[in-house]
């Protein structure tokens, strides 16, 4: 399989600010659940899939251009 590197320019990366500090919150907490995964207790666990979860709807509305929150 070939990975193809997207080249970006400068001003691109200050464009969508926002929806790349998004996405580095997310994979932050993806590493931070699976490190912790196998001591969480299921309440935590739930809150953890819950907090993704947002975090996934927040990113998928940045890389969309919605400046509006959700409701």
């Amino acid at each position: 399989m070939t990975t193809r590197k997207r080249i970006t320019t400068p001003d691109e990366r200050r464009t969508h600010r926002e929806l790349r500090e998004a996405l580095d919150e997310l994979v932050q907490h993806v590493r931070v659940v699976r490190r912790t995964l196998p001591s969480l207790p299921p309440h935590e666990l739930e809150h953890a899939q819950e907090r993704l979860e947002w975090l996934a709807d927040e990113v998928w509305r940045l890389a969309l251009g919605e400046d509006d929150a959700p409701p």
